[in-house]
């Protein structure tokens, strides 16, 4: 199956600015699910509000475009009920780590099987270019028009510390390597994490003078390093990519299974 045919060509042209980092993460996506050989019917994509979210409208699969920060809570309950099915989480900063935060660190601690893709643009793009919790100090945004003082989360560090077994992190420059830490993400049974660096040049790009989507990416390109690579060995400052956890550990919805089984035989046994 070639890769257009996973996509729903009716709703294209996409809503995504030119640039936009977004749609190199779909490809990337979309070439893992193809290299796989995965069947449409065996994937759900689960998303909630906001430029990234968008994507479940425009793949070929089971698909649920949920509440804003909802689409893990929405994930686990379709999981739960059909444990066979491949289940997709893309999201960006907010459905990841705002409002959407608090399911993130205990689908992370669940060990559910369920493949997070937190694009990460560090910037709310749909709603204006507010700043969000990936942003980080010194950035510039809507809301912080002399720049923010807050400090951002590392997806990368709290996945791992929130119990996730498989954390991983590329970028849309990337987007080889991408399309192979997805395949193995996919394939991972338990919560599997993989922050992907976008760029949004229409904001955060424009506000913080970083020019336009080509430039962003040479910087994804600069500043970044494989893990145990000798430039980031030179230089520990450039931001770490590759897989950082990859673990055995027991799968909630096995579990449940088990739990399951040994209720109903303690009611017969009773």
């Amino acid at each position: 199956m070639a890769v257009k045919d996973y996509l729903r060509e009716r709703f294209f042209p996409h809503m995504w600015c030119p640039g936009c980092g977004h749609g190199t993460i779909l490809n990337s996506l979309l070439r893992a699910v193809e290299e796989l050989g995965l069947g449409k019917n065996d994937i759900v994509m689960t998303s909630g509000i906001g430029c990234s979210a968008r994507i479940s409208g425009y793949v070929d699969f089971h698909s649920l475009h949920t509440m804003h920060g909802r689409a893990l809570a929405c994930a686990t309950g379709v999981k739960l009920s059909q444990p066979r099915l491949n289940v997709i989480v893309p999201m960006g900063d907010g459905d990841a780590l705002a409002i959407g935060g608090n399911h993130f660190i205990h689908a992370a601690r669940r060990n559910i099987d369920i493949t997070a893709i937190v694009m990460n643009n560090r910037i709310y793009g749909m709603t204006g270019g507010q700043f969000s919790p990936l942003s980080g100090p010194g950035v510039n945004a809507t809301t912080a028009p002399y720049k923010t003082i807050d400090n951002n989360f590392d997806v990368v560090e709290l996945a791992t510390a929130a119990g996730a077994s498989f954390v991983a992190r590329s970028t849309a420059f990337h987007a080889k390597e991408s399309t192979e830490i997805l395949k193995k993400a996919i394939l991972h049974k338990g919560f599997s994490v993989v922050e992907i660096l976008s760029q949004c040049p229409t904001h955060y790009g424009r506000k913080n003078k970083e020019g336009d989507a080509a430039s962003m990416l040479e910087i994804h390109k600069a500043n970044t390093a494989k893990l145990g690579s000798k430039a980031l060995k030179e230089n520990p400052e450039l931001i770490p990519r590759g897989i950082f956890v990859d673990v055995d550990k027991p799968e909630y919805c096995e579990e449940y299974d088990k739990l399951i089984a040994f209720a109903m035989k303690k009611e017969k046994a009773s």
